[in-house]
C-alpha cells in the first residue's frame, strides 16, 4: 500500500474511533460527524477500487447466503 492508502486508512480509523454516541450530542453535531465519516469511507473505497480493482471479485458466496 502506498502513502495515500495509509493516510486514508489512518483517517478512516480516526473517524471511527471518534464516533460519538448519538444520544450524547445534539443531532446536528452527529450529522456533521456522520457525513464526514461517510466522505472518508467513500474516498477509501474509491482508492481501493483504483489500486486493487479485482479485490473480492473472486469470492464465491455459498448458495443460500446471497
Amino acid at each position: 500500500m502506498d502513502d495515500r492508502g495509509f493516510d486514508l486508512m489512518r483517517s478512516l480509523i480516526s473517524e471511527i474511533e471518534g464516533a460519538p454516541y448519538p444520544a450524547a450530542i445534539p443531532d446536528e453535531l452527529f450529522t456533521i460527524w456522520y457525513e464526514h465519516a461517510q466522505s472518508v469511507a467513500q474516498e477509501a473505497l474509491e482508492y481501493l477500487n483504483t489500486v486493487y480493482p479485482n479485490y473480492g471479485k473472486d469470492i464465491v458466496i455459498p448458495e443460500g447466503l446471497s
